[in-house]
């Protein structure tokens, strides 16, 4: 068995200080077990149904100036901001430095010392991406209710929809919305699909497509959304995406990529170019579904081959990055430098895409291209390593697709340096039921 061990990240206030376990015995907690949840009400969001991805109808720069800014979004933020007032998070990640470092690429730099602060290291098993589901560790069933900011589902008549006192159907198993107390940057969430049936870290087809309608509904290219599977630095073992606001585009966005082929829904797979993690990108499809599946596709193949992996959805849920990783494994191998190990930097889909959260001032202040360059790289599958899974990947996309040729004719995509995605997009509509 291989392990490591590292300071588990606290992303509700019922955890336990050591061992990632539940404070008390759950009763007179207002938590999300039955013991509490009889009579409760959350707000609740029915997401409208959207068939494709929009194009870009204004130039970025523009869009600013001339988008309204989506429902979705709007109460994300308020109902973030309300929690942030009284008190929930555990340091004010506002306060935080942050600055872009020099270079080609810009990485951008955050010295967050609150989220490993009075903790001490637990051993994690990473050598393997699929575990059962354990009742007896920290789950998200145990979060307190006043850390849910709403309820999501896919609405009944394919119109977004709003009740700010629903009540909760057990026996359906709703999605919940909720804050991570520990925030990486403004607008921190969690997405936890069918909460109730306790799921176990791994992608179904049914939860990465809401978890990209979630992102096609915010409709604000600053709001990105991430997975980490076990392995790939995930430590709650209950299924989970992570979601935040950055004003600024990550580098893994701006890097050049390759199309590799185009399937017979439309969806065009290409891979990462000149970026130390090796990745494939995912974009376009006739429907938002055919995109999704795909993506899922490809993802249930990494978890049942065993490849630990990270996935990011931006620019609305138009380009999807799926990135197999190995810097856990090299870490409990031993094989990763101690300079490296003392950082502590833990690289899960935040630091892929090029957002670095440092813990230590000295490596903030000594932030370069260089340094993280060299930290991703040892993320990244080697070369061989990488062809075996595509391989396999593409193997997976075929037995469900059997148009899958890649083609060997050069195209290649670069997003230009100068081009920044608008602060909001989207509409306001919204049907709010009382």
């Amino acid at each position: 068995m291989l392990s490591i061990k590292r300071v588990p990240t606290v992303v509700s206030n019922y955890q336990k200080e050591e061992g990632g376990e539940v404070l008390g015995g759950g009763c007179g907690r207002n938590c999300l077990k039955s013991c509490c949840i009889q009579g409760a009400r959350l707000p609740l969001y029915a997401l409208k149904r959207v068939d494709k991805v929009a194009e870009k109808e204004l130039p970025l720069l523009g869009c600013k100036e001339h988008c309204s800014v989506a429902f979705l979004d709007s109460l994300i933020l308020g109902e973030w901001e309300e929690r942030m007032q009284r008190g929930l998070f555990r340091y004010d990640v506002t306060a935080c430095e942050t600055k872009i470092i020099p270079g080609e690429y810009g990485f951008i730099a955050q010295l967050n010392e609150g989220r490993h602060l009075k903790k001490r290291p637990t051993e994690f098993r990473v050598d393997k991406v699929l575990q059962p589901f354990d009742e007896t560790k920290f789950n998200f069933t145990k979060v307190g209710q006043e850390e849910v900011l709403f309820q999501l589902e896919a609405s009944d008549n394919g119109e977004a929809q709003f009740s700010p006192n629903a009540p909760i159907d057990v026996e359906n198993s709703p999605s919940f919305v909720a804050i991570n107390v520990s925030p990486i940057e403004y607008g921190h969430v969690l997405l936890i699909p069918r909460i109730f049936e306790c799921l176990p870290q791994r992608i179904d087809h049914a939860s990465f497509f809401l978890a990209l309608q979630m992102t096609v509904e915010a409709g604000n290219p600053y709001f990105r959304l991430g997975y980490n599977s076990l392995g790939a630095f995930a430590t709650i073992n209950h299924l989970h995406f992570q979601a935040y606001y950055l004003a600024m585009p990550f580098p893994i966005e701006k890097a050049p990529t390759k199309k590799i082929t185009k399937l017979s829904d439309g969806v065009k797979v290409s891979k990462l170019l000149n970026y130390p993690v090796r990745g494939l990108v995912f974009e376009g499809g006739h429907t938002l579904e055919s995109l999704a599946n795909a993506v899922s596709e490809a993802c249930i193949c990494l978890q049942h081959n065993n490849v630990p992996y990270n996935v990011l959805i931006s620019d609305c849920g138009r380009k999807i990055f799926l990135l197999p990783q190995c810097y856990a494994e090299k870490q409990a191998l031993g094989e990763v430098s101690a300079e490296l190990l003392e950082t502590q930097v833990n690289p899960a889909v935040w630091e892929i895409s090029g957002h670095m959260v440092l813990k230590r001032k000295k490596d903030y202040d000594e932030a370069s291209e260089a340094n993280a360059w060299r930290l991703l790289a040892e993320v990244s599958l080697s070369e061989e390593r990488y062809e075996e899974v595509t391989a396999l990947v593409f193997q997976a996309i075929a037995s469900v697709d059997l148009s899958v040729k890649p083609q060997c004719a050069e195209e290649v995509d670069s997003v230009s340096s100068g081009t920044q995605p608008a602060m909001v997009a989207g509409s306001q509509q919204c049907l709010v039921l009382q």
